[in-house]
């Protein structure tokens, strides 16, 4: 017994070091092959096999030299040998493990690879392993049960490899288990191994995964469509051991993803792949159950997931394409997913989600005696329940809606999402600025922030199309502007927010482009397509952000709403952020609103743009860009320094020129008009301002920030990023192409410097 257990303990360390075997594969065979009996396998424990090392020590091969055992009482045999039979169990299990690790393993050396294969081959035909291995995961010993499971699934993704057919008496095993929802443990070790096995596939850099895959499913593809049924359909109420029941829908719901992403990633076509689009309603129930939080949070970002094409996507080895082929089928399989989200919505959705609950942490959720507990929401769930939204509405826009409809559709959805936002965001979400409830909702994660992001421009692109097909009226496009701030998807507005999280830091705008662990480089693209078209919008935009700052108090949408209305009730002033045309227009529109006089306001106007200039010019920047890369010599870093010198004049130069022309249009005495404009004009500027019109005001004496208008901000942080990425691109350092991305960032700079230029 002892010198069996010795001899297994070496071929492990010759295995565990990928060491090659010199004796006959054979000879292997004896000290590798269970002595489990199949009969009564669902109740035997390890002592009902103490005769397993009297069996072998009868048969063991010639060529290995075994030492007898030593002679003890029969009380302490007996004791020793149930323990060992444990023992050795296990260490077989752990030798076919490691075995089959090192057969997958690319660092394995050939021959030895071939040995291990070899004796596996071997292994599997003589000895029917895969039928005892089905019975010891069924072993009331949870260590041994595990480690079967383990070394089971590693054989059957093996067989699939090599091209051998699967055992039977497991597949017949799964499909009987499989075939209705029960409370055994056996349902949970079924779907532990079939996840497993495809995750290997997935993990797998061969050519023929896709071929592999759809070998293994489709023994199953009828059964787990009728599994679904059965384990959606139970009345979680009416179980009195819910744990069981939440493991098999944890474990499901984890296959049932990697289901979905093989049809995603590796193109197959399955019925048990469209389950949750065939019946979406079944997933939505359990969110409905009295079932706990975690369950809930789990579903609920699965279905997020699904909606955003995200499964499967640690699993897949290399960089995932960020833009995939067409699949029609998909296409409407993922609207009929998004149509069952809108319709739960529809019927109160929102109000079931446990938002408020004990904060999941890396320890656990239980709070240490003497620690507070800060209450707060579950920023999870309202991360995931703002995707759904928003994502679910433009897949339904982009397979056809009118203008109308979608508009329709938007503010009610938009409305119910907000919502149920406001009372969760802290400080709570102020109504004059309703899109920044993204940045406050996602602040914490960049990923889904930026989907999110992409989301929202996306929807706000089809309805511009829409619009502009079908309206034409300065007033019909000014209702479209206040809709786009009133319902919270304004992409200038959600990009300004996001720049201003992070301080218009250049280099973290580099870092999101360098990663790929989002969709930063494909949204920033498209922002700055629209940002080329719409930048009179955006600089009205920046005007009224600029008046938010400077003053807390002051509702910019609020006013949008009033303008509006007052345009529908045959007033004169027009709306501030419909205003489309040149920037001056925008500027002009601030004295309209203080019921100013109607001479010219050329004069104010380029007071305004004055101040902005002495402001920029006579303060240092705010910060100093700083270099991504080591410089090879000190010349780089003089020239760099040189660089950034001129690229910190350039912006500025022309404000200095309309300054000069600007002092001499006004000159030094101001009329009394002038004066009454000034006075009239306080109602919207900020009592700190000291120039008339400065909508780029004083908050603090140290907030240099603040001085500067945010579309000047704007501008700087894109051409610093400029000088970085070209910085990066000459040391060939940047990841991909940039010229594409240069250009533009070198096209709104040119807009900027051109609607900046006096006339």
């Amino acid at each position: 017994m002892k010198a069996f257990f010795e001899v297994l303990e070496q071929l492990y360390r010759k295995v565990l070091l990928g060491a090659t075997l010199e004796n006959d594969s054979h000879d292997y065979i004896f000290y590798l092959n269970p002595a489990f009996s199949d009969q009564d396998c669902s109740t035997t424990t390890s002592s009902d096999c103490s005769n397993i090392l009297d069996v072998q020590g009868k048969h063991q091969p010639s060529s290995v030299n075994l030492a007898t055992p030593s002679v003890a009482p029969v009380c302490l045999q007996r004791h020793f040998q149930m323990n060992s039979t444990r023992e050795i169990m296990l260490l077989q299990l752990t030798v076919i493990k490691v075995m089959m690790t090192r057969i997958l393993s690319v660092e394995t050396e050939l021959h030895a690879k071939e040995k291990y294969r070899d004796i596996i081959k071997i292994l599997l035909k003589s000895s029917d392993v895969d039928s005892k291995l089905t019975c010891m995961f069924q072993n009331s010993d949870k260590l041994l049960s595990h480690m079967a499971a383990k070394c089971l699934a590693l054989l059957l993704y093996f067989q699939l490899k090599e091209k051998i057919t699967l055992s039977n008496s497991w597949i017949s095993f799964c499909q009987k288990n499989l075939s209705e929802y029960s409370e055994s443990d056996k349902v949970v070790h079924c779907l532990w191994m079939l996840t497993f096995v495809i995750k290997e596939i997935f993990k797998d850099t061969c050519s023929q995964k896709t071929e592999i895959l759809k070998q293994f499913l489709t023994p199953f593809d009828t059964i787990f469509e009728v599994f679904y049924n059965s384990l959606f359909s139970q009345h979680f109420e009416n179980h009195q051991d819910t744990s069981k029941l939440i493991n098999s829908l944890i474990c499901f719901l984890e296959l049932l993803e990697l289901l979905i992403a093989s049809r995603i990633h590796l193109k197959l076509h399955f019925t048990c792949q469209r389950m949750l689009f065939l019946k979406p309603s079944c997933v939505f129930d359990v969110i409905t159950w009295p079932i706990q939080a975690f369950v809930k949070r789990k579903f609920i970002i699965f279905i997020k997931k699904c909606l955003l094409c995200k499964v499967g996507e640690d699993l897949c080895r290399g960089s995932v394409p960020t833009f995939m082929a067409p699949d029609h089928p998909l296409d409407v399989d993922l609207l009929a997913l998004a149509d069952a989200v809108l319709q739960a919505v529809d019927l109160g959705f929102l109000r079931t989600l446990s938002v408020y609950g004990k904060p999941s942490c890396f320890g656990g959720d239980e709070v240490q005696p003497g620690c507070e507990c800060v209450p707060g929401p579950d920023h999870v769930i309202l991360r995931a329940a703002s995707l759904l939204i928003i994502r679910s509405l433009e897949i339904k826009f982009q397979n056809g809606a009118s203008a109308s409809e979608m508009k329709v559709d938007l503010q009610r959805f938009m409305s119910e999402l907000l919502t149920f936002l406001k009372p969760h965001l802290q400080p709570s979400l102020r109504s004059h600025n309703l899109c920044e409830w993204l940045s406050r909702v996602f602040i914490e994660q960049d990923d889904d922030m930026l989907e999110a992001a992409k989301t929202a421009m996306g929807i706000y692109l089809k309805l511009t199309r829409e619009c502009e097909a079908t309206e034409s009226l300065t007033q019909e496009k000014e209702m479209w502007n206040h809709h786009t701030h009133e319902n919270g998807y304004n992409p200038h507005c959600i990009f300004l927010f996001f720049l201003k999280n992070i301080g218009f830091d250049s280099t973290v705008l580099l870092d999101f482009l360098i990663s790929s662990e989002t969709c930063f480089l494909e949204y920033f693209v498209r922002y700055l397509k629209l940002l080329q078209k719409d930048w009179d919008n955006f600089f009205t935009i920046c005007k009224y952000f600029d008046i938010t700052e400077s003053k807390d108090n002051v509702n910019i949408c609020c006013c949008i709403s009033s303008l509006v209305q007052d345009r529908s009730s045959n007033q004169t002033e027009p709306s501030p952020l419909a205003v489309l045309g040149n920037h001056r227009d925008a500027h002009a529109w601030v004295s309209r609103a203080s019921e100013a006089s109607s001479e010219p306001l050329n004069h104010a106007v380029m007071s305004e743009e004055a101040q902005a200039t002495l402001q920029a010019n006579s303060l240092s920047p705010q910060r100093t860009s700083q270099s991504l890369v080591d410089y090879e010599t000190s010349d780089d870093s003089e020239e760099e320094s040189t660089d950034q010198r001129l690229a910190n004049s350039r912006l500025t130069s022309l404000h200095q020129e309309a300054m000069k022309k600007i002092q001499d249009t006004i000159g030094t005495s101001r009329d009394k008009k002038e004066l009454s404009l000034e006075s009239q004009s306080r109602s919207l500027v900020p009592k700190e301002s000291n120039t008339p019109f400065s909508v780029d005001c004083d908050i603090g004496p140290n907030n240099i920030a603040s001085k500067v208008g945010i579309s000047y901000r704007t501008v700087k942080c894109f051409e610093e990023l400029q000088g970085a990425i070209y910085r990066l691109q000459k040391k060939n350092l940047f990841p991909y192409n940039p010229t594409a991305l240069l250009k533009l960032l070198k096209h709104i700079e040119t807009i900027y410097n051109r609607s900046m230029t006096p006339l």
